[in-house]
């Protein structure tokens, strides 16, 4: 099953996120748990994220971050959502 990078770009402290970011997270980790996702977290200096996706396609992995409460409210910017070729560890 192909793997998709996404990265996202956010303010660090910005209220609205953050009052999205729990529910963001219990998204985030159902997909983990269902195998849709495959690792995830905020970048260290919090200006962004990035998310690590298994879905059939692109179609599917947009679908994924379409239904992202963090899209929903608008509260990130989508920097990239790109398929990935992972060699280590090998599939």
């Amino acid at each position: 099953m192909p793997t998709y990078v996404r990265e996202i770009a956010m303010e660090p402290g910005d209220e609205a996120r953050l009052a999205v970011r729990p529910e963001h997270r219990a998204y985030v980790a159902g997909l983990f748990e269902a195998g849709s996702i495959r690792m995830s977290g905020p970048l260290a200096d919090d200006t962004g994220a990035v998310i690590v996706y298994r879905a059939d396609g692109l179609d599917a992995a947009q679908a994924l971050v379409d239904a992202d409460p963090y899209v929903r409210e608008r509260v990130v910017r989508e920097v990239s959502l790109r398929e990935w070729n992972v060699v280590v560890p090998a599939e």
